[in-house]
């Protein structure tokens, strides 16, 4: 199973966790969450994600979402292991997340392809003309 680690200007990583235990009625296995509060230290953050990268790892991989790129959380995230083990995406939406951890059992490869068509098809203009 990929572990999930989300990298985000606090307090959105704790609100992403609390959003997919409400969808999928109870908290994931192997999705934390790291809220990177203003002027917080870089290498405290990088080594926070490191330390939780190792705790999501199992062997299947480690996907790491963040917010923005650019962002300390995302900035963060370099060098966080083996390529092969750990992917970085960012611009986390929740819908994102939800397809991101309802393939976490296929590859890590096949993860990331999810999540990115989970977050580009995820964002649709809602109209009040149309009717859904």
């Amino acid at each position: 199973m990929v572990g999930i680690l989300l990298m985000t200007h606090a307090p959105l990583g704790s609100a992403f966790l609390q959003a997919a235990a409400h969808v999928f009625r109870a908290m994931p296995e192997r999705l934390e969450a790291i809220d990177v509060i203003a002027d917080q230290n870089t290498d405290q953050v990088h080594q926070l994600a490191l330390e939780a990268v190792q705790r999501l790892n199992s062997g299947s991989g480690v996907l790491v979402l963040t917010d923005i790129m650019g962002g300390t959380p995302s900035n963060c995230c370099r060098q966080l292991g083996e390529p092969d083990q750990v992917a970085v995406i960012a611009g986390i939406s929740l819908p994102m997340l939800l397809r991101a951890l309802t393939y976490r059992h296929d590859t890590l490869d096949v993860v990331v392809e999810m999540a990115l068509a989970g977050g580009q098809n995820g964002a649709t203009r809602v109209d009040s003309r149309v009717r859904i």
